[in-house]
């Protein structure tokens, strides 16, 4: 019963996120409207009071034998694969993009919302 049409209930993946906050925040920092802030260039002090304490424990285990959540590799792994797409051309800049939009989608499932990434495009 596939006449060519979508179903009403699929997700177009062509659809472009756009994060407006971000994006009046890069605006502010491209006008100057944070270089005269206190503490600016110091480094910052976080706390991590918010976590319960096993789960703090988890953290502090997991960065002491330098094990990365598979979504933070996953990052690293797509950031290395854009720097080659930019010496490619033609057919294997298409396979490229295809090997990093696969990639991304993984990502995209495994990271919280706030850090997803958006497909890379020809």
């Amino acid at each position: 019963m596939n006449d060519g049409k979508k179903d009403e209930f699929e997700i177009d993946e062509r659809i472009q996120y756009t994060d407006h906050m971000s994006e009046i925040i890069k605006k502010a920092e491209r006008e100057g409207h944070f270089d005269d802030l206190p503490g600016k260039g110091k480094p910052l002090k976080l706390r991590n009071d918010y976590m319960n304490p096993p789960e703090k424990q988890l953290y502090k285990t997991l960065k002491d034998n330098n094990f990365l959540p598979r979504w933070v590799e996953l990052a690293n792994e797509i950031d290395h694969l854009k720097v080659e797409l930019q010496t490619l051309e033609g057919k294997e800049r298409r396979k490229k993009i295809k090997e990093i939009n696969k990639k991304i989608k993984a990502y995209n499932y495994a990271c919280p919302p706030s850090l997803q990434k958006n497909k890379v495009e020809e």
